[in-house]
């Protein structure tokens, strides 16, 4: 069970995340400052930088976080379980994660989506962050499956998933009249429609 101070720490740190975004969907990433950001919270800079090092890492808040999830279910991997099975549970236990932790409204998870493929710094840190977690997550696969798959073919694997979930997701918030349930959707359908592709390394 989760105690009084980590409830209270998690709620600030949401706060915070609340606050940039709504902030940054408002005025731009560049022209908000952290201590906009902190007052919005209620809290001082200072605390600020015990919650986040900077802006960017408050778009990205939650990449680590799902990556060492996913790397760890990898490594745990069950007696008998498939390659598609494993892949559909991480995926499945990602998505969970998400809805239950990521907290995000449609407008905001939109105006998130927007920073990163429109401000060049995001645009930089996303994809050394989908190049990075990609190589971590096929070489965790390979390590799961060191005697079915190369690394090539885990990293094809990893990269076929990745690609039409974030792709189709993308395609999503473009689309008008859309509701966060409907981009779960079309998450869910782009990861059914690539692991029946992959079903081939079973």
């Amino acid at each position: 069970m989760v105690g009084l101070r980590e409830r209270k720490k998690q709620r600030t740190r949401q706060a915070l995340i609340e606050a940039a975004l709504r902030l940054f969907g408002e005025k731009g990433f560049e022209e908000t400052t952290l201590a906009e950001i902190a007052a919005q919270a209620d809290v001082s800079t200072r605390t600020f930088f015990s919650y986040f090092a900077g802006k960017e890492d408050l778009v990205f808040y939650d990449s680590d976080e799902r990556m060492e999830m996913a790397v760890g279910m990898m490594a745990s991997r069950e007696p008998g379980e498939s390659v598609t099975d494993l892949l559909q549970r991480v995926v499945q236990a990602s998505f969970d994660w998400a809805t239950a932790f990521g907290g995000l409204t449609y407008e905001e998870a939109a105006v998130r989506t927007r920073l990163i493929m429109t401000v060049p710094a995001l645009q930089a840190r996303a994809l050394f962050l989908l190049f990075d977690s990609q190589l971590r997550l096929a070489r965790a696969l390979h390590a799961a499956f060191p005697d079915r798959l190369t690394l090539v073919e885990a990293a094809a694997a990893v990269g076929a998933l990745i690609g039409a979930v974030k792709l189709a997701v993308m395609a999503g918030f473009e689309q008008d009249d859309r509701s966060l349930e409907d981009i779960w959707n079309t998450a869910h359908r782009a990861a059914e429609v690539a692991m029946n592709g992959l079903k081939s390394l079973d």
